[in-house]
């Protein structure tokens, strides 16, 4: 089997180039189309993830299979003439959260059969999520059963794959974060992952590996997610403070071949990105931030469309999605909290962006296309983008972006993409 071109993304800081790779945790066509646009001006491979949440052998809240993700994106690429060989698909938090109401054994075997179908579907980096207790256990579980879980699915894919020609998985282990989806409150203050929990993880899964008679693969382990201190939540964001992560991106010297993973990186400024990347935190995810810039950038169109031609549609797009997400809830209300007032706030304008889980809803995705239909060929006036899209406002001036929908959906998505390309290669 060939090697993965993450292999040996620990060796990167010591050579010239990209010493790190943004995670692209979207299903949004344009956030995809925007990132390999990006990726491929640069000449930068592409690392793309879906969450077990996301994509699983049920569908998942996308209605696809990991099977379907991959022709998804696959038709993104054709579209865009981005190179298959320089597309990385990933799989995060891949364990039993989907189905955890059921008894561990139950939410297990699911999760075994949600990674073998990610493994068979070609995704070639894996993330190991089996920290959440299921029906009748605590919340969080012990490491030394955690990586045992974890071992087992990792022998599933290896089992998936044993004879195959293709790229042999990579995987990455811990989850000292929130659980998929986010954090559920306001933040004030987080704790860095402790520098002994860290070298502990690794630890006890490399034992449970072995156990689970699949030592081989854990030296295609490359990552350790922990938590340097990022996060959001909906209406801050704490910000990297590296002398707080000092100690723990010092444990790396003691896992060599290893980066860190840092997961809920969205809203951090570039020069923080920057310094997460070279203290060692070489995969660097994102995902709500991307998805806030385009409703950005659709909320401003939505807003140019309204005064260009008022009365042509029955509904914005803003109203369509307030009455969808009152009448349908069920993927923001245990996540935003607070009077109706604050509530309504949060529903549109939050960090944590829920608003992504709605895009692919028939009525939502129905006005979204109105609104592109009613303003495609339209040139924007410049004194309209700079009042409704002040973000895209420098590069239409400079002649960089088009003064049209489409291009300045992607434009906005591009802005943020920028920041981690550019920190990615500190």
């Amino acid at each position: 089997m060939q090697q993965s071109y993450l292999s040996d993304i620990a060796s990167w800081r010591q050579r010239a180039g990209s010493k790190g790779i943004p995670s692209i945790c979207s299903a949004h066509p344009v956030v995809i189309e925007a990132s390999m646009l990006h990726a491929l001006r640069r000449g930068e491979y592409l690392l793309v993830e879906a969450t077990c949440n996301q994509v699983n052998q049920d569908g998942g809240y996308t209605g696809m299979t990991p099977a379907d993700f991959r022709a998804f994106v696959e038709k993104i690429a054709a579209k865009t003439g981005f190179p298959l060989e320089k597309l990385i698909l990933g799989g995060d938090h891949l364990g039993p959260n989907p189905w955890k109401s059921l008894p561990a054994s139950e939410a297990m075997e699911k999760a075994k059969v949600m990674i073998k179908a990610y493994a068979e579907a070609g995704f070639t980096k894996l993330h190991l999520d089996t920290s959440m207790g299921c029906a009748g256990e605590p919340v969080a579980l012990p490491d030394v059963l955690t990586a045992e879980r974890a071992a087992s699915l990792a022998a599933v894919a290896e089992a998936a794959l044993d004879g195959s020609a293709g790229i042999k998985p990579v995987y990455i282990v811990g989850t000292e974060v929130p659980i998929p989806g986010g954090a559920m409150e306001e933040l004030e203050v987080l704790e860095v992952t402790k520098p002994d929990a860290a070298r502990e993880t690794i630890a006890v899964h490399r034992k449970a590996f072995e156990a689970a008679g699949v030592g081989s693969a854990f030296s295609r382990v490359v990552a350790a997610v922990v938590q340097p201190g990022v996060e959001f939540g909906n209406e801050n964001v704490i910000a990297y403070e590296p002398e707080a992560a000092r100690a723990l991106s010092a444990t790396l010297s003691d896992v060599p071949g290893l980066v860190f993973e840092a997961h809920s990186t969205d809203y951090q400024t570039q020069e923080a990105l920057r310094q997460l990347v070279l203290d060692g935190f070489a995969i660097l995810k994102v995902g709500p931030g991307l998805t806030f810039a385009l409703r950005e950038a659709l909320y401003g169109l939505d807003q140019i469309a309204a005064f260009l031609f008022p009365g042509k549609r029955k509904e914005t797009l803003v109203s369509i999605i307030e009455r969808v997400l009152t009448q349908e809830p069920g993927n923001w209300q245990k996540y935003y909290h607070g009077s109706m007032d604050e509530q309504h706030l949060q529903r549109h304008f939050s960090y944590s962006d829920r608003i992504r889980y709605y895009w692919p809803h028939p009525e939502i995705n129905a006005a979204v296309s109105e609104l592109l239909a009613i303003l495609d060929g339209v040139e924007i006036p410049e004194t309209l983008i700079s009042q409704y899209l002040q973000g895209n406002y420098p590069a239409v001036r400079d002649g960089r972006v088009k003064p049209q929908a489409q291009d300045l959906a992607l434009a906005a998505v591009d802005r943020v993409l920028e920041d981690y390309f550019t920190a990615c290669r500190a």
